[in-house]
């Protein structure tokens, strides 16, 4: 039997420290991430959140609750075809509005400003009794997390209601991002 050489010693602490910095990884992105939302720090949160991936999601999302919820009407007539259009193409200028670092900061801060569409905007809760949604800005420190592939990682917390909002991180080479945002189900 030979002894290791230097190079596979090395090599190995190498592939080692690798595995660790990957896995480790979107821990320390939801650190960075609840770090940024905390301190208000807009273009700290900006660099882990995958803007244009995260647009294209919410407005899949809204679109299709909204053609679940009006869809029949639509097919009623013209002016039913019309009026989907028209909120179709309100809910993407929505969420090209909402879906900045500050817009970000405010979802996870547990603000109720993503239920309320109509462009009202609501003050942060005050803090919640024990057993109850998190207090502001604990969202994420409270979220439950998990992996769903080597390249795909959850955090689930509860909006105002109690509902799971699920963030999706997804790897990027060797770094994490957040890519998606889950909205729950019937917001």
């Amino acid at each position: 039997m030979r002894k290791p050489t230097l190079v596979m010693l090395v090599a190995g602490l190498f592939a080692a420290l690798l595995l660790v910095h990957v896995a480790t990884g979107p821990y320390r992105t939801l650190a960075a991430i609840h770090a940024a939302v905390a301190n208000d720090d807009a273009r700290s949160l900006a660099r882990h959140v995958d803007f244009p991936a995260v647009r294209a999601s919410l407005k899949v999302q809204l679109r299709d609750r909204l053609a679940r919820r009006y869809g029949a009407a639509a097919n009623e007539g013209t002016l039913g075809l019309l009026a989907m259009g028209a909120a179709g193409f309100a809910v993407d200028g929505a969420v090209e509005v909402m879906v900045t670092p500050i817009g970000l900061a405010a979802l996870m801060q547990g603000r109720a400003m993503w239920r309320d569409a109509s462009g009202a905007f609501v003050a942060p809760r005050a803090a919640a009794p024990s057993g109850a949604a998190p207090v502001p800005g604990n969202a994420l420190a409270e979220a439950e997390r998990r992996f769903e592939s080597a390249s795909r990682f959850t955090a689930t917390f509860p909006d105002e209601e109690g509902r799971p909002i699920v963030l999706v991180l997804s790897r990027q080479g060797l770094d994490w991002r957040l890519t998606d945002i889950r909205l729950p189900p019937g917001a």
